[in-house]
């Protein structure tokens, strides 16, 4: 009965619901009276015929009637009376049987069962709940973030303004909050002054006047938004954004250093303090056939491989793993060990000529334009909107989807083709037909959504980057400093102290790799760090380990190290 009440109050509150209550309660008064003056009709022709019934007689005669039940115990002689039953009927036909059940279910039926659904979505979050993040958008990027903060124990709410929006949400659980995003009062309700971080992912103008309106009443809470154009970077700036981030801009970075250009070195995707970690093309470098341990490349670079990814498979490296023309090497390393494996590498650099191929001239595609001219890279961009493409040598007005227009592009000659485009179904097509015609060339991928990235690999693509996937570990980064570094494609370096069961071990003999699938690339003892320790040295128990690793291989050492 409290829950029944606690809807009816919802309803109530609904200022269209209560017209409706009012127009439903009119015409039920409508239907009474019109009951009423049929029972006094009732009485006066039965005593036109010499006939006497009661009060709740002349109801009953009239309900039964109305209803079509017509149970036949009353009747008229005359016709008159005959002619009036045959009036009560067909407008209890009309009012009764047809008006009143369309007119109950449209004024009251239909609008209880909105408000039970409007109940269900919440509009206040616990007193309780604190330290959270605020999303302000669902979108990809969103998905990809709140799987990571429940990877990782951090509580988050989704911010939407459309009721039945929430309540999808709500039915996939996801936890929702219902109000508008530049009201106040929405992050009064959502308890914005304690929460851990507040991420604007809309338009630069929406988020724009969710930074302000979040900065005027929570003057100290971390904001991080996206912007897409330059302009707005200071703009949210100005308004009061903690960090603002082109995330477009930064994809297409991203896809750019990792072509075969005029140089082979190691890209860098993450520092962990004086750690540096980077990944590094094998393709067409003179590590291509030879095993980890004929590389011998501890020895003469001190840096260390902790990983390889072939075609979006992450494995840890063996001694008598070979590498293939399609693996990447993750590396780790300080910054002299960097260097010198780029001395290393160097010494079979070859010159690229021909230009890399930019499949989409929209925003990623342009962010990858601008870092290959930086690189000195040479490019030409195939885009089929005139509107949007750059006039002159670089670019080729067409389909990608059109042989003659890659053969004028160059694709028989180029090194690398990036696909670039915001649709996952186009890239695969793409990235399926560019492998066709061209069987050795380097195929880089956007990914919109990140269930795409192994269909993206299986299609034929060597590197595959997630719009997504970026955005996310970029801003998990932010909320878990010196604890968790979120790489490329589920790759993480996170920090735990030395489990009971690996005092007095070595790495040799702790069984990590082969029980978890994460490596060790640092120890911490007495406030010093050794990156790449000797697998021989014993841990202790004060010991910190600094470790690498997939989703999965840190959820598997997790449960096999739990915290004590």
């Amino acid at each position: 009965m409290k829950y029944l009440a606690s809807q009816f109050l919802f309803l109530l509150q609904d200022g269209r619901a209560r017209r409706n209550i009012r127009s439903l309660v009119k015409f039920t008064l409508f239907l009474i009276l019109i009951m009423v003056i049929y029972s006094y009709l009732f009485h006066v022709i039965m005593a036109h015929e010499g006939r006497y019934y009661s009060a709740i007689t002349g109801l009953y005669w009239t309900l039964t009637v109305m209803s079509t039940l017509g149970f036949g115990d009353i009747t008229f002689d005359s016709d008159l009376g005959k002619l009036f039953s045959i009036v009560v009927l067909l407008s209890g036909i009309i009012f009764l049987l047809v008006m009143l059940p369309f007119t109950f279910i449209q004024f009251f039926y239909a609008p209880w069962l909105e408000a039970q659904n409007k109940s269900r979505v919440p509009r206040h979050l616990p007193a309780e709940i604190g330290n959270h993040v605020i999303i302000t958008c669902y979108d990809p990027i969103a998905i990809a973030l709140v799987q990571r903060l429940k990877q990782y124990g951090h509580e988050y709410i989704l911010l939407v303004p459309e009721v039945q929006q929430a309540l999808d949400l709500v039915d996939q659980g996801y936890k929702v909050l219902v109000g508008e995003l530049d009201d106040s009062e929405t992050y009064r309700r959502a308890h914005v002054e304690r929460a851990a971080l507040v991420v604007a992912l809309n338009d630069d103008m929406k988020n724009t006047s969710i930074v302000y309106t979040v900065r005027e009443i929570a003057p100290q809470v971390p904001i991080v938004a996206n912007a897409d154009l330059d302009d707005s970077v200071d703009i949210l700036a100005l308004a009061g954004c903690s960090r603002v981030f082109q995330f477009m801009n930064m994809l297409g970075r991203s896809l750019a250093r990792r072509t075969l250009g005029a140089r082979t070195h190691a890209n860098v995707i993450g520092r962990f303090e004086d750690l540096v970690i980077a990944e590094a093309l094998a393709m067409r470098t003179h590590l291509v056939g030879k095993t980890v341990r004929q590389l011998g490349l501890r020895q003469a670079t001190g840096i260390t491989i902790v990983g390889l990814w072939n075609r979006g498979h992450f494995t840890l490296p063996h001694p008598e793993t070979v590498i293939e023309s399609s693996t990447v090497l993750v590396l780790a390393g300080a910054e002299s060990q960097l260097a010198a494996y780029g001395a290393f590498i160097g010494e079979t650099e070859t010159i690229v000529a021909s230009p890399a191929l930019i499949l989409g001239g929209g925003r990623v595609g342009k962010s990858a334009v601008s870092a290959l001219r930086q690189q000195g890279v040479a490019y030409r961009i195939v885009e089929k909107n005139r509107r949007i493409s750059e006039e002159g040598e670089h670019c080729v007005i067409g389909s990608a989807a059109d042989h003659q227009i890659l053969i004028k592009a160059g694709i028989e000659t180029a090194p690398s083709v990036f696909i670039t485009t915001h649709n996952d179904d186009v890239n695969i097509y793409l990235t399926i037909y560019c492998r066709r015609l061209r069987p050795d060339i380097q195929i880089i991928s956007r990914a919109t959504l990140d269930r795409n990235i192994n269909v993206l690999h299986a299609a034929g693509a060597d590197l595959v980057m997630s719009h997504a996937s970026m955005a996310a570990n970029t801003i998990i980064n932010i909320l878990t400093p010196g604890r968790v570094l979120m790489l490329t494609e589920g790759l993480n370096i996170f920090r735990c102290r030395v489990h009971l069961l690996l005092i007095g071990k070595s790495l040799l003999t702790s069984g990590i790799r082969e029980s978890t699938g994460c490596s060790v690339i640092a120890i911490f003892r007495q406030g010093h760090r050794r990156i790449n320790p000797d697998p021989r040295e014993l841990l202790e128990p004060e010991d910190e380990l600094l470790m690498i690793g997939t989703a999965a291989s840190e959820k598997a050492f997790a449960e096999k190290y739990p915290d004590t």
